[in-house]
């Protein structure tokens, strides 16, 4: 899945989405970058994986599976 991120400004976002991200279950980061990721997980994951990047303080949504 793809991520539009918020409020990613810097390295110190970017390892805060990468952690969130690796707190739910069955999602793989693929990458991180300031303003989007990518992650590999299953539909049924996303609403944990906007919760968790919520809950880290960025405002996401999912811009393709």
């Amino acid at each position: 899945m793809k991520l539009l991120i918020d409020g990613m400004h810097c390295q110190a976002c970017v390892r805060r989405v990468e952690k969130a991200l690796s707190s739910v279950e069955g999602v793989k980061v693929e990458s991180v970058e300031i303003g989007s990721a990518s992650a590999i997980g299953s539909v049924s994951a996303e609403p944990a994986v906007l919760q968790a990047l919520s809950d880290a303080g960025f405002l996401a949504k999912v811009i393709s599976n």
